[in-house]
Parts: C-alpha cells; sequence; structure tokens
C-alpha cells in the first residue's frame, strides 16, 4: 500500500517577508516553499519574477495579502546585463539567435541611447508575456508562432545608470542599473537599447534590487529561512503596517475605531488624503486602509476583528513560544 503523506498543520500567519528569490523558481514556486516553511494559511507576492531572473520579492501573508496590489504598483529597481549584437526569439537568454550583428558603437554611443531611454518613453510589450489577449496570454500565441498587434505603453525610466563603464572595452556586454515605473519590461528595455545602438541586444541576467521602499540588502534567501528553527520563522516577518509606511497615519478611538471596522464613514480634523493608514489606539493596532475627504474617513481595505486579534497576539508572544 502506498504510504499516507502526513498533512502539515497550517497556522494564521500576518506579515511579511522579503525573499531573495533565486534564478531557477518561478515566483510562485519560491512563494509556495516560504508558505510551506511558516505553514502559513494564506499568501501572495507583490509582483512577480521571471524563472531567469532573482531579487527581492515581498511575499504577504494572511492580512497583508490586502494591501500587496499597492506594491504591485510600485516602483522597481533592477540590475541587468545586456548582450549586445546578438538578437534572440524572447529577447532574453532563453530565446534561439535570430540575428547576429556586429558591434561599432564606442562609449560615447552607449552614453547617449541610454540617455535617450531616461524619462517617459513608449514601449510595446512583448509576444512573449503574460499580457492577455482575447483571454490568453502573449506568451500563448508566441508558442505557436502567432504574432499580435499589442500597442505601445507609456512608461517612465526614472534612473538608467551603465554600471560598468570603461570596464569592458570591447563592448560586447554591458551592466545597467534601471530604476522604472510599474509595467516596464526589461527585456524589451534591452533590445531597444539594442536597436538604438544599430546592433540588437538582448538580456542575459536580470536581478530585482529594489521594489518600492524593500530593498535587497534586507531579503533573505530561502536557505536562511530553512536554517532557521521553525518556532523562530515567525520572528523574520515584518509587520504588515510596513505595506503602508507611505500612507499618512490616522489614529482613531476605540469606539470610532469599531464603527470604522463595520464599514462607517468617520469625521475629524484630517487633511485630504486618496490613502491613509487607520489605527486603533487601544491598544495600537492597525485597521486597514481609507481616505479622507472633506473632513471625512471613508473606509477602503480592512482587517477582520480576527485578524486584528491574531495580530496583536503574536506581537504578545514572547519569541520562541
Amino acid at each position: 500500500m502506498p504510504r499516507s503523506r502526513t498533512r502539515v498543520p497550517r497556522r494564521p500567519v500576518h506579515g511579511v517577508l522579503l525573499l531573495d528569490k533565486p534564478l531557477g523558481l518561478s515566483s510562485n514556486d519560491a512563494l509556495q516553499r516560504v508558505k510551506w516553511l511558516l505553514r502559513a494559511e494564506k499568501a501572495g507576492h507583490t509582483g512577480t519574477l521571471d524563472p531567469l531572473a532573482s531579487g527581492v520579492l515581498p511575499v504577504c501573508f494572511g492580512a497583508a495579502t490586502k494591501f500587496s496590489q499597492l506594491h504591485l504598483d510600485a516602483d522597481k529597481t533592477y540590475h541587468a546585463r545586456l548582450r549586445l549584437g546578438v538578437q534572440t526569439t524572447t529577447g532574453d537568454a532563453e530565446g534561439e539567435v535570430v540575428r547576429v550583428r556586429p558591434i561599432v558603437h564606442d562609449a560615447d554611443d552607449i552614453h547617449r541611447v541610454l540617455a535617450q531611454f531616461t524619462g517617459p518613453i513608449l514601449q510595446v510589450p512583448p509576444m512573449h508575456s503574460a499580457l492577455k489577449h482575447d483571454g490568453r496570454a502573449l506568451y500563448e500565441y508566441a508558442r505557436e508562432g502567432v504574432a499580435v498587434e499589442r500597442e505601445a505603453r507609456p512608461v517612465t525610466i526614472f534612473e538608467l545608470q551603465w554600471l560598468d563603464a570603461g570596464a569592458n572595452q570591447g563592448f560586447d556586454a554591458i551592466e545597467i542599473r534601471v530604476k522604472c515605473s510599474k509595467g516596464t519590461y526589461i527585456r524589451t528595455l534591452a533590445e531597444d537599447i539594442g536597436e538604438a545602438l544599430g546592433c540588437g541586444a538582448h538580456l542575459t541576467a536580470l536581478r530585482r534590487v529594489a521594489t518600492g521602499p524593500f530593498a535587497l540588502d534586507a531579503a533573505l534567501t530561502l536557505e536562511q529561512i530553512e536554517t532557521c528553527a521553525e518556532d523562530e520563522r515567525l520572528g523574520l516577518l515584518r509587520p504588515v503596517e510596513d505595506l503602508l509606511s507611505g500612507c499618512p497615519p490616522v489614529v482613531l478611538s476605540s469606539e470610532d475605531a469599531g464603527r470604522f471596522l463595520s464599514g462607517m464613514r468617520r469625521r475629524g480634523a484630517w487633511p485630504d488624503a486618496p490613502l491613509v493608514a487607520v489605527y486603533g489606539s487601544q491598544p495600537r493596532a492597525l485597521l486597514g486602509t481609507g481616505e479622507v475627504r472633506g473632513g471625512e474617513l471613508i473606509p477602503r481595505r480592512l482587517l477582520s476583528p480576527v485578524e486584528i486579534e491574531q495580530i496583536l497576539e503574536i506581537l504578545e508572544t514572547p519569541a520562541g513560544d
């Protein structure tokens, strides 16, 4: 008879873990590994990284998943390596080489072209992407050899820096640092830079070093999480409110907190703001998010009383218990 598999008991977990996603794993595979290590009931992440990309991936647990959308829209920063003179079918190292051209540019040309791609630009999404067309992902059409017309989309490149300027006098490969708005495809940027240089290019390595306020130097590898004792892993989590660090805080009395959690609007002398982080005062606990308009606090995303109680219990539990 086949052996029965032991079920791992799940538990309520609330918070954010900054993962340094390794190469070779999809974002979902990495998420499932961390979710299993923490025995969490509910988890999600805040922005997909391809298997060939590594770097910071915020993993949200429990109540934190309610605010993960805020960081899907956050600015991102990447380190990328471009192979110049070679174009592939996918724009990265996974694709087949379709064209090889001589490299005739110099350092001044590279600096000039990078300046051209700094600021607001238009990008045509790549065929090898998860964008939908008639209910199907574009990469599904690409695998069938079908090209779908795509409209160019506006994105913003806030910074575009040549990291190894002067280090490689052959200029067959360059490394760049890119800080960009949501929706930017670094593969497409690599291809467009190559075209502007007149030699073509594709992406050979990509590492995300920041997303919103979360930087890679604070991220943990899977190995670091695995080597922690199980009862210490909850201590690796950041609080849920770290996802709302850029939001003005609003603190409510116990009475107003209860009404706010039931979905009722509250009035107060708060300045207008499209998004605020709302806390209860006794004890101080995150209640959710809201909008302030005309002195009125309007509920948006709310934690449940059970989630708030569980978070407070975790905060009151000594490490190792």
